[in-house]
């Protein structure tokens, strides 16, 4: 059976790389009828962000990413995160011990400190301890790490199913450390020992890890355990083909939610990021995704994350692919936000479908309707100026809207057009004070429409409060 997983580690906001990667482990374990993993890799403390853990989760569940197991799931694997593993760790680190495969090193920071000044890099030099001084300094509690200790001369073979097979010179692989002093496991022992253990059969991760697999593969080796399948995925690139990061784009997965992303479209997007579909279409559903996937159709070229790409594609979900009523239901939180109202389930599905053509995100519908949801919508300078330019055409038009008893599209309609035409002007001369009276702007869904949506008393009441 395969195995995928994701080994998130809570020390900051959930980031879009970790459901880029999601989705593709989410893919392949979908595609073979395997299993999905989510692991808390949660062993560094000097960076640990309380909460972030949660929100990761909670980011994963808004994209509707479905996890077989990991935290809040259950499952025969529990616990997933690794701070609750300690002793499992220890007891592996000392078994590489037994095997003669790591060494306990005993310098203290500054003296690290130095060795790296002077080497370049930590030299080695504990592995020249006697394993029985090792033990004895041990047990008297004298601060140390376990560290890798790789066989040399030599070379290790690294496949990747993606890039082929790489050799590495052993003399080029560190002694990393696996076990540090306070009793917590780095990243590569802690990896290797869950992965194992967890049944993963499939390892797929962003490229940057791909130097560390030599000393994954070293530890596979140690154990006597079968190596997994390793996959190394293109890393996301900003559109100066630089490596993704905050200084430089949105990262996080909850501002994408707070400005009014779909979650479908988010997840589409992450999925074309390396990956094209057989027929070319670029908009397409999770299950189409998991049922077209193969790594054949799988690009190392570093995908480009174009935030504009990403709105247009929000946009055509908002207008093409989820209904009128899924769309009115979305964006009532951001309404709510906004402190707006609406008289009517009926009133705000006709708002939205106004404004459907006119927005890529949720955010964006009262942003520029504030109009449509209450009565303190602002001025922008250039309808301030074409309602003072119209102010006298206004006050002629009127007597005769408050005669009108057709609140109709076309009747109202019907009456601009008469009334302009009887005093020899164009209907925009009419229209376009009338627009800014109405909604503060000079750039919205038609006239007509947005009278007839307010109603009667609405619309004379702001066309008088304009007049006065």
């Amino acid at each position: 059976m395969v195995v995928t997983r994701i080994a998130p580690s809570p020390t900051g906001d959930p980031h879009v790389g970790t459901a880029y990667i999601a989705l593709f482990n989410y893919a392949w374990a979908r595609k073979n009828g395997g299993r999905f993993i989510v692991r808390i890799e949660d062993t560094d403390r000097a960076r640990y962000v309380p909460g972030a853990e949660e929100r990761i989760l909670a980011a994963l569940k808004w994209l509707e990413i479905a996890y077989d197991e990991g935290p809040d799931i259950g499952g025969p694997h529990a616990p997933y995160r690794q701070s609750e593993r300690l002793p499992i760790y220890k007891a592996y680190a000392e078994e590489l011990l037994r095997r003669g495969w790591a060494y306990r090193a005993f310098e203290t920071p500054e003296e690290l400190e130095r060795i790296r000044q002077e080497k370049g890099g930590y030299d080695g030099r504990a592995r020249h301890i006697p394993p029985e001084e090792a033990e004895e300094r041990a047990r008297r509690g004298e601060p140390h790490v376990i560290r890798l200790k790789v066989p040399r001369p030599g070379t290790t073979e690294v496949r990747d199913e993606l890039r082929g097979v790489v050799v590495y010179d052993n003399g080029e692989i560190p002694d990393v450390v696996l076990l540090k002093s306070d009793g917590y496991p780095t990243y590569h022992l802690a990896n290797v020992v869950d992965d194992h253990l967890m049944g993963v059969t499939d390892v797929i991760r962003a490229e940057e890890w791909l130097v560390s697999t030599p000393i994954h593969v070293l530890l596979y080796q140690a154990f006597g355990w079968e190596v997994p399948r390793f996959y190394h995925m293109p890393l996301l690139r900003n559109p100066d083909r630089t490596k993704i990061s905050k200084r430089k784009s949105h990262t996080s997965l909850e501002w994408y939610k707070a400005e009014g992303f779909l979650p479908e479209a988010l997840r589409n997007y992450l999925c074309l990021m390396g990956f094209s579909m057989p027929d070319g279409r670029e908009i397409f559903t999770l299950e189409e995704f998991v049922a077209a996937f193969s790594w054949e159709r799988v690009s190392l070229g570093g995908p480009i994350f174009d935030l504009e790409k990403l709105r247009w594609m929000n946009g055509k979900y908002i207008r093409e692919v989820l209904s009128l009523e899924e769309v009115a239901q979305r964006v009532k939180p951001f309404l709510e936000a906004a402190g707006f109202f609406w008289p009517s389930e009926a009133y705000l599905r006709r708002a939205v479908e106004l404004m459907r053509p006119r927005i890529d995100t949720l955010k964006e519908l009262p942003e520029k309707a504030p109009y449509l949801f209450t009565e303190d919508y602002p001025f922008s300078e250039k309808a301030r100026a074409k309602l003072e330019e119209g102010l006298p055409v206004l006050k002629e038009l009127l007597p005769l809207l408050k005669a009108q008893e057709d609140w109709g599209e076309a009747a109202l309609e019907a009456l601009l057009r008469n009334f302009a035409a009887q005093r020899g002007l164009k209907l925009g001369q009419v229209a376009q004070p009338l627009r800014a009276a109405l909604t503060g702007s000079l750039e919205t869904p038609g006239l007509f429409e947005i009278m007839a949506l307010l109603g009667r008393e609405r619309t004379l009441s702001r066309l008088e409060r304009a007049l006065s």
